[in-house]
């Protein structure tokens, strides 16, 4: 017995050494550990770090540090001091950091050379909701109604702006109604002191408004029509059309073709080792299988949902992975181009503001606001709208 029992050892032996021996041969050389920072303990985009850490520990024994931060300065600020890779973050901490607005305008940042790695476009969709008693279909039928302001949430309040010009409207057109945050904002539309709001399909607030007495409706706003998308995305470029199946009142039967964007975005920035980059698109692909179902959302990061034409340019690394995909085109290298150039326009004109004096923060952003705007006009590009 004691006999077949080391037998019986000496094979498992073998059998972790040849699993171990299979790990190093499939390796792709990353660091042993690898540093994300990402949303905060337990929200989705933390989750889904860490189920990714999990397949790329299994299948290549990389440990993948995730540091949590409340918002999106804070998950960029470990990026930029180096103790991070990458960073799962949002459109504040992508779009709005290359834009030098809102938390970014201040001084201690400026206009950052973010890169995009990999974008997370699941069937979730983040876009206005409306309670179904309001009468409200589409953007155009927001006309008269109220619609939430939540206050201090740029990247919130452009996407409502871009919905409603999707509908031909403004604020001017609308009841606009003030809200602290998200929360409140959505509990509004419960109370019925708002008829409209902005959220996540499958946020707890969705669930909540779909089951209240008022009910739920998504705003329809089709990929066809055109001029509308146009008038969307001036205002909130980093949108995109998306036909959403999960969530509050959502389906693979009963979907919602509405607006939405990428959330996580995986990014770093220009300076990043271009290999490094590569080897962690590599490594997200191969293991996908791995971590597609272990959180929620996961299965957005499927190399057959990126949008590589986007608002913020792709590193030089993860374009050579998306070359080696057969997945990046002309027009796609035409826009990163231009993105390219629209960080040097900007950073030239963080400089220029810099080197000016300022009484105070107030009229340091200000100057900033302006001189960004007529540094952008001159150099034929859109300025975008600071009325978030």
């Amino acid at each position: 017995m004691k006999k077949s029992l080391g037998i019986a050892g000496l094979a498992l032996a073998s059998s972790l050494l040849a699993t171990s021996a299979v790990a190093q041969e499939n390796t792709l050389d990353l660091p042993r550990t690898l540093a994300w920072s990402a949303y905060d303990v337990g929200s989705g985009g933390y989750n889904q770090a860490i189920a990714i850490g999990n397949a790329l520990k299994q299948k290549y024994g990389v440990n993948l540090r995730v540091i949590p931060g409340k918002n999106d300065a804070s998950r960029s600020l470990p990026l930029r001091q180096g103790q991070v890779q990458f960073a799962a973050t949002g459109i504040a901490g992508t779009y709005m950091a290359q834009e030098g607005m809102d938390e970014f305008g201040k001084a201690m940042w400026g206009p950052q050379p973010v890169r995009a790695v990999l974008l997370n476009n699941s069937d979730q969709i983040l876009t206005v909701i409306a309670a179904a008693d309001a009468g409200i279909k589409t953007p155009a039928d927001l006309k008269g109604k109220r619609v939430s302001w939540v206050i201090a949430a740029p990247s919130v309040n452009a996407a409502v702006t871009g919905i409603l010009a999707f509908g031909g409207l403004t604020w001017d057109d609308v009841e606009k109604v003030d809200f602290g945050g998200f929360g409140a904002s959505m509990d509004g539309v419960v109370g019925n002191r708002v008829d409209a709001a902005f959220t996540s399909s499958i946020s707890g607030k969705a669930y909540e408004v779909a089951k209240s007495p008022r009910g739920m409706v998504y705003l329809e706003m089709p990929k066809g029509d055109v001029e509308g998308w146009k008038r969307l995305q001036a205002a909130a470029p980093y949108m995109i059309p998306a036909m959403g199946t999960e969530g509050a009142d959502l389906s693979p039967e009963k979907p919602a073709e509405s607006a939405s964007y990428p959330y996580p975005v995986l990014m770093t920035n220009a300076s990043t080792d271009a290999s490094l980059v590569n080897k962690m698109l590599n490594a997200m692909d191969e293991t996908f299988d791995e971590y597609k179902d272990a959180a929620p959302g996961n299965v957005g990061w499927a190399m057959d949902r990126q949008s590589l034409s986007w608002v913020v340019p792709y590193h030089e690394g993860a374009i050579e992975f998306f070359k080696s995909k057969g997945m990046w085109t002309d027009e796609d290298q035409k826009n990163n181009d231009m993105l390219i150039k629209r960080q040097e326009v900007l950073a030239k004109a963080w400089q220029d503001v810099k080197s000016r004096k300022h009484a105070n923060a107030a009229e340091f952003e200000q100057d900033w606001m302006k001189t960004r705007a007529g540094a952008l006009t001159a150099a034929g590009m859109d300025a975008g709208t600071s009325n978030w």
